[in-house]
């Protein structure tokens, strides 16, 4: 077994990492940005070290400076979580290469199926289908014309080394192609560092279904149940559980025999996850992901198999603990991702900013899987999962109620959640009767009066006002290696101040908001401008986007809130701007 492991990561599945080597015995690095330096991995790690930076690819995707962290730890072991580097065939190399072990399928498992294109061809070889698409990369927006006359539209263009939903945009017909995959080539470059997309049909009312594989080097794999993860917006799952409602044994069997298949024919070990698009009794192979999902928790809470444990044995080389006629699904599971973002009007805009107060529930079947405590930090330079809000219940039936339970206990203050559209999902009849699809939030779903749930009060002061001194806790790092220190100072001392509170640019006095008709077109959330959509003289209509802002890895459109002619353009591509913040003036 490993001595010392690192975390290429940060939030929550850093923590959940950290949590598994600490029941192993195994020591823990954390790497961290500038804005993580007291994150919540950062805190409970055993060791933490600077990377530098703000940007994931100024920090968590510097490569040179995690590597330096690696040989300066002395860390045997690194589990890249998800995302990031997690399916990123070169990383893996640069730290083996090294002597170093990467917990996660070889290097070259994950250039067949972290490539979409090359992995398409890989499924059809096993024998198993996929949805009809194409295996070249996009070369220019007449391929897509082309595909689209051939096939129908909605046509899916998807990034070709991503996953998630990251990089993926619908195109409902020819007018929307240009800006589709433009945006789909931003986000795939700015999320997974390679800008390549292909596309395929996209299916009218599939359920997402995913099997999680996992493959040890003694040549055993197996599969570990499915999980639905159809209750979706934006193509980013909202709710996941298992098993799928309403699916068939024999098809559960054979769709667990495909990816057990598709994991073979790649020579795949450890764990990872092969998905499915599900309509009409059929199912489609849609991609596999070399990594741990966000969704494990409900595979192991079916199971009773710790994942992340199972996934740091066979990376030491041991043999699974299980077989596949050991494996046994029990009752049923449900997972709420907690983002931070605002689903009101069904847009679930990003928002960013300090969680001031934070109560997670509790009870029988009732997990949390997080990345904050109160005090953090939500950055708008990163995911925005705040945690991962699991229960298990006897049935179905029971699960669900127990998830309003424990919703209805769930208190986030500072920021904006999904946490009442979970409510709504929970409450729906089509969720109940297992009736939805991947289009079914975007479509369906009544999002009528959701807010995301806010708490403004400010957190309460120490006790004893007439102290004249108090603690600070101030982090010092001493040669790149993160140290806590305690330190008394005077109580009028002023406080740190936060890495995000730079000063915002160009905020309107009195902050108008979209919408409201003023011709102040203002951006609801901290990000970065991306694209300008429109040009000084140019007449726009109200709704008609003005410029792109990116925030959460996510982009949005910001439209005018008027009729009119553009008369000033405050922005340029590159720009960070802050909530409120007018971005063009119409007049």
């Amino acid at each position: 077994m490993f001595s010392k492991l690192l975390i290429a990561n940060r939030g929550e599945i850093a923590v959940r990492v950290i949590r598994a080597c600490r029941e192993l015995g195994i020591g823990t690095v954390a790497v961290y940005s500038e804005l993580d330096r007291n994150a919540m991995h950062v805190r409970l790690a055993d060791e933490a070290f600077a990377l530098g930076g703000q940007t994931a690819a100024e920090s968590y995707l510097n490569t040179e400076a995690i590597v330096d962290v690696i040989e300066r730890s002395g860390a045997d072991a690194v589990h890249p979580g998800y995302g990031f580097y997690s399916e990123n065939a070169d990383f893996a190399r640069s730290i083996t290469s090294k002597g170093v072990t990467f917990v996660g399928p070889p290097p070259e498992a994950i250039e067949v199926m972290g490539d979409k294109i090359s992995a398409r061809l890989a499924a059809e070889r096993s024998g198993v289908a996929g949805v009809p698409g194409t295996t070249e990369v996009i070369t220019s927006t007449d391929d897509v014309a082309a595909f689209g006359d051939a096939h129908g539209y909605p046509v899916a263009i998807k990034a070709a080394y991503g996953g998630g939903g990251r990089g993926m945009k619908v195109v409902s017909g020819p007018d929307g192609i240009e800006a589709a995959l433009s945006s789909a080539q931003r986000e795939a470059e700015a999320f997974f560092g390679r800008g390549e997309c292909y596309m395929e049909r996209y299916l009218t009312w599939p359920r997402h279904i995913e099997m999680q594989v996992i493959a040890d080097h003694h040549g055993t794999a197996v599969w570990l149940g499915e999980r639905d993860c159809s209750a979706q917006r934006r193509h980013q799952k909202l709710v996941e559980e298992s098993p799928a409602p309403s699916l068939d044994d024999e098809v559960r069997t054979a769709m667990g025999e495909a990816a057990v298949a598709v994991a073979r024919g790649c020579d795949y070990t450890n764990a990872g996850t092969v998905e499915f698009l599900y309509q009409d009794g059929e199912f489609f192979y849609l991609e596999m992901n070399t990594r741990l999902q966000v969704e494990h928790p409900v595979t192991e809470m079916v199971t009773g198999i710790d994942l992340v444990r199972e996934q740091i044995r066979v990376a030491a080389g041991e043999p699974l603990s299980f077989t596949q006629s050991e494996v046994t699904s029990v009752g049923h599971a449900i997972e709420a991702r907690i983002n931070a973002e605002d689903p009101a009007g069904g847009r679930f805009l990003p928002s960013p900013g300090p969680l001031t107060s934070l109560v997670v529930p509790d009870g029988f079947g009732v997990r949390w899987d997080g990345g904050y405590e109160a005090g953090d930090t939500v950055s708008q330079y990163y995911d925005n999962l705040i945690g991962k809000l699991v229960v298990w219940g006897a049935d179905r039936p029971t699960a669900i109620a127990r998830m309003q339970r424990a919703l209805s206990e769930l208190s986030v203050g500072g920021v904006a959640t999904t946490a009442a559209a979970h409510e709504r999902i929970m409450a729906s009849e089509d969720f109940q009767a297992g009736l939805h699809s991947t289009k079914w939030v975007e479509e369906r779903l009544d999002l009528s009066g959701v807010t995301g749930k806010t708490d403004t009060e400010p957190t309460a002061a120490p006790d004893g006002d007439d102290v004249p001194r108090v603690r600070r806790d101030v982090v010092v790092e001493v040669d790149g290696k993160r140290f806590s220190v305690s330190a008394w100072v005077p109580e009028s001392a002023p406080a740190a101040n936060s890495a995000n509170t730079a000063a915002r640019p160009r905020r309107a006095s009195g902050g108008a908001s979209p919408g409201a008709g003023t011709g102040l077109v203002t951006v609801p959330m901290q990000g970065t401008i991306v694209k300008i959509l429109v040009e000084i003289g140019q007449e726009v209509t109200a709704g008609e986007g003005v410029v792109v802002l990116e925030a959460m890895k996510m982009e949005n459109s910001i439209n005018a809130d008027r009729s009119g002619t553009v008369t000033e353009v405050k922005v340029e591509p590159g720009d960070t701007v802050g909530a409120g913040d007018v971005v063009v003036i119409i007049s």
